[in-house]
Order: structure tokens, then C-alpha cells, then sequence
């Protein structure tokens, strides 16, 4: 049987058809499930009895179970799924002027090993499928429909490595933007990379209009070395060689996260380093404030101030990224860490 959410409309349509169904049925499953958002076949009311039975026995609705949610002060809300497979990962919501945005996982477990964070704490078992992606989303809405709220923009930055995952996130995009089912727009997403050059240039080619964000956290090759291993395959020339291509292929600015790590990539001179790496590229710098990982020895940074600074006065771009859920353990990885280590 076939995943209900694990299609995109053409596909849909496709199999609608294969399976001797009418061609309109497609659009009105599309809108039952992700308009709607009903999850019960039975409820299709516009769909013959007949051809209700078909869908019963060709496809099947998927289901997370929601092991924990916590609340922070902020109204940040950190929730932590139970895959049907038995394995766990996590998802964000968070408030914004502009609206409720969630931050997804796109793996369970992550093989990049960025120092920092939790989220590799626990190594890459898988790939999420493009209905796992989805089902985020949906227990998400599902959960903000007690208050007839909705979701407004995605970032794909939660545990694992997007672009590790590259077919099945392009799939899942595709689903988030159909217009007969979530229909959210291009330029409401929003994809992390801590940096696959080759997946840079093809994502910009792939999405033009899907906003990127690359994960740069360093000035230079040897403190990234030290705090990302993904940088002894692709170094920082390389990977500002790619953000230039992207700019140049989508005409779209790119972000550069940087965490700031206390003694490790926080004083004036570093910024200083950075605002040179960047010249040229039409980009702004998001700084991150630092949410503790228990499992390792960085500290939040004091310089959040004067390194944003040192870069204004050097004509950077730069936002400060207002802490979500500290008092949560909202970074990425913290919770299912958590978790799993109070439950082996």
C-alpha cells in the first residue's frame, strides 16, 4: 500500500487514474487531506462509496505519535515524534510577528558531526521519507487547530542534513507547494546546508526560489575544521565559490548562520575575517545566540553585541537571531537526546 501523503498531485492523479478512478478525484483527495486535513477515507464525501473502497485498499494514512510536547516561555513549542518504525526526531513551532513557522527534521540522526550541536549526538540511522516531511507539518496544523491558527513559513533545519536527503526533500517541497493541497509558497521555505557544494548549485537550479541558508559558523579553514568536519571535504573557498554561483544562478540572497561559540569564534578579529569572506556575495549573517548542549563543553558567547557591530560598521547586513525556547532545550537534537537518554 501506498502512503496517502507520499504523493505529489501528478503522481496522485497519475495513480487516480491507473487505478480507474475519475481524473477530478486526484484534486479532490488533495483537498481532503491537506485542505481539510482529514486523515479518514470514509469522510470523503464527494467520493463514491465505490471508489472509496478502491482508495482503502491502494493507500493508507501514515501517523506519528507525539511522545512529548514542551512549552516555553516565548510560546516556543518543542515536539518530539515517535516514527512509525519506532525511531524519533523532532520539530519546532515558533512565533514570529509575521506569522507561525516550524522548523523540521530531515533525518533521524545526522551524519555530519558538527561539533556544537545535539543533533549528531546520536549518528544518522535514515532518511525521513517525503511523507515524513509532511507529517510534521500535518501534526503540527493539527495542534494549532485548537486556536484556528496556521502555518505560514517551514525551515527545513532541524535534525540531520537536508541536502543528505536531497531527493526526498525536493519531493516534499514540491507537496508543501501543490496548490489544490498546502499550497504554501517557494519563497516560504527555507533550506539549511552546513555545506554539500555540489547539492548548493543544483538546489539553485532545482528551487530558484526557495530560500537557502548555509551553516558557516567560521571564518576560516581551521576553526571550522575543528567545529565541522564537513569542511575537510569542502573548505571555505569552496563553499563561498558556491553561495557566489548560487547568488548568480537565483538572483536571491543568501544567509549565513553563525553560531557564536565564547573563546572559539567570537572576537573582534573573527568578525573582522568574516566581513572580508563575504564581500561581494549579496547575503545577510544571521547571528545565533548558543543553546547549550550538556554532552559538550561550548559556552554561549558575551561578544553577541560587539561582533554584530563589527560587522555594521563594515557594511554586513546582520540580524541577531532572538533566542527560541532556551528554557526548553529547543536547539536542534536537545530534546530527542534527552529523551532517549533518560529511556535506555
Amino acid at each position: 500500500m501506498i502512503s496517502i501523503y507520499s504523493l505529489t498531485f501528478n503522481e496522485m492523479q497519475k495513480k487516480i487514474i491507473d487505478l480507474g478512478l475519475p481524473k477530478f478525484n486526484a484534486i479532490s483527495i488533495y483537498k481532503w487531506i491537506y485542505q481539510k486535513k482529514i486523515n479518514n477515507f470514509d469522510k470523503f464525501t464527494d467520493i463514491s462509496k465505490n471508489n472509496i473502497e478502491i482508495l482503502k485498499k491502494n493507500f493508507y494514512f501514515p501517523n506519528f505519535e507525539i511522545v512529548n510536547t514542551i512549552n516555553c516561555d516565548d510560546k516556543t513549542i518543542k515536539f518530539l515524534f515517535k516514527l512509525e518504525d519506532g525511531n524519533y526526531i523532532e520539530a519546532v513551532l515558533m512565533y514570529f510577528e509575521f506569522g507561525k513557522s516550524i522548523c523540521i527534521s530531515s533525518q533521524v540522526g545526522c551524519a555530519m558531526g558538527c561539533k556544537f550541536c545535539a543533533s549528531g549526538l546520536f549518528k544518522k540511522k535514515r532518511n525521513l521519507t517525503p511523507d515524513e516531511y509532511i507529517l510534521q507539518y500535518l501534526k503540527i496544523s493539527e495542534y494549532l487547530s485548537k486556536t484556528n491558527d496556521t502555518i505560514s513559513n517551514i525551515s527545513f533545519m532541524g535534525i540531520g542534513e537536508p541536502f543528505d536527503n536531497y531527493d526526498n526533500l525536493l519531493k516534499a517541497i514540491k507537496i508543501f507547494n501543490e496548490r489544490n493541497g498546502i499550497c504554501l509558497g517557494m519563497r516560504n521555505l527555507i533550506v539549511s546546508t552546513c555545506g554539500i557544494v555540489p547539492k548548493i548549485i543544483q538546489f539553485a537550479k532545482d528551487c530558484e526560489q526557495v530560500k537557502l541558508a548555509i551553516s558557516l559558523h567560521a571564518s576560516n579553514d581551521k576553526v571550522r575544521n575543528k567545529i565541522m568536519p564537513i569542511n575537510y571535504r569542502w573548505n571555505i573557498s569552496e563553499l563561498m565559490n558556491a553561495a557566489k554561483k548560487y547568488v548568480s544562478i537565483t538572483k536571491k540572497q543568501i544567509t549565513f548562520e553563525y553560531v557564536l561559540l565564547k573563546g572559539v569564534n567570537d572576537s573582534k578579529e573573527f568578525a573582522i575575517e568574516l566581513s572580508k569572506l563575504i564581500t561581494g556575495i549579496n547575503c545577510y549573517v544571521n547571528l545565533l545566540v548558543y543553546n547549550k548542549v550538556k554532552e559538550n563543553d561550548f559556552k554561549q558567547s558575551n561578544n553577541t553585541k560587539l561582533f554584530a557591530n563589527e560587522l555594521t560598521k563594515r557594511n554586513v547586513i546582520v540580524a541577531v537571531r532572538t533566542p527560541k525556547g532556551k528554557n526548553v532545550d529547543a536547539g536542534c537534537g536537545q530534546l530527542r537526546s534527552d529523551f532517549e537518554n533518560n529511556n535506555t
